[in-house]
């Protein structure tokens, strides 16, 4: 009776492959592959061949040969890059400032209690909703020198006399595109820190104010510190997206005028696909990456310092 009990416990022992998944590490290691196959075929791959395409001299119908660094020193010297590299920062800079100050204030109003509150947040997020190139064109119809609503508006209320071409001038367009950004950017800020706010207990403000802290006095000292790492992280994903935008300023502008408003990846689609010239452009995207590299670099590591405190 025991033999044949021992002989149907060994029986019913897992397979050797079975009891290897029972291993953290083994367990792991499957669960990762799919993961780690995806991120080689869509980003890994990709920017290997973008590395390799930015040292030749690729053309459209050119494979090219190996040329070193030529293409980066090429735009280097090149001035519409230099402008590039500038309008990236500015605009990348002014959104970010604008859409936090304005998605927090956003974020301090809709954690109130007040009538119809989940109806504000879902128009809110409208402006995120949409898809970027239809909004993009109805802002573009708004800008329009001749039907713009913009100067229509401006024109009945004795602003102005005669029409703005606001994407006609260069300082005029790429106010016009920050402003677009700003306007789809905020509700992303807004909802997210509102998400945030709504983790910090009530008890922490109600002692405050027993202690006689004032509303400014409590926000800055109990609501922000507690809320900083949430910011930390949206202006982080807020910055990447930022950075790399395309759709928005390629509808609005293409680059112009006169490739003033030029970011790094609509000046690398104007030379690599609009050109022909694929290595031209496979550098210019890559020069993008140790800016943005360092970027959140620096970021990370003081989100870690923030929540070691």
């Amino acid at each position: 009776m025991a033999a044949t009990t021992l002989a149907t416990a060994e029986g019913k022992r897992p397979s050797a492959r079975l009891r290897r998944l029972e291993d953290e590490r083994w367990l792991a290691l499957v669960l990762l592959t799919p993961t780690a196959v995806l991120l080689g075929l869509f980003i890994a791959y990709p920017f290997v061949e973008g590395v390799l395409l930015s040292l030749s001299s690729a053309r459209v119908g050119d494979p090219g040969q190996f040329v070193g660094l030529k293409n980066f020193y090429k735009i280097w010297n090149d001035s519409i890059f230099h402008t590039t590299v500038w309008n990236t920062f500015w605009y990348t800079g002014v959104t970010t400032v604008f859409k936090l100050a304005l998605g927090l204030w956003l974020a301090l109003l809709l954690n109130r209690h007040f009538r119809g509150k989940a109806i504000i947040r879902a128009f809110i997020l409208l402006p995120f909703i949409i898809p970027t190139v239809l909004s993009t064109f109805a802002w573009k119809w708004m800008f329009d020198p001749t039907f713009s609503v913009i100067n229509w508006t401006l024109f009945q209320l004795g602003l102005i006399t005669t029409r703005i071409n606001w994407l006609g001038d260069p300082d005029l367009a790429m106010t016009s595109i920050i402003v677009i950004n700003i306007w789809r950017g905020v509700p992303f800020f807004a909802i997210t820190l509102l998400a945030g706010l709504q983790t910090i207990s009530p008890e922490l403000h109600e002692a405050a104010a027993i202690d006689g802290a004032r509303p400014w006095a409590r926000f800055w000292h109990v609501t922000w510190p507690l809320l900083m790492p949430v910011t930390l992280v949206v202006v982080l994903f807020s910055v990447i997206q930022t950075f790399a935008d395309f759709q928005l300023v390629y509808v609005m502008t293409g680059g112009g005028p006169a490739n003033a408003t030029h970011l790094f990846a609509t000046y690398a689609y104007q030379l690599g696909i609009g050109t022909g010239l694929l290595s031209e452009g496979a550098a210019i995207s890559l020069a993008m990456f140790p800016f943005l590299f360092i970027i959140v670099v620096a970021q990370l590591l003081y989100i870690r310092r923030v929540e070691t405190r």
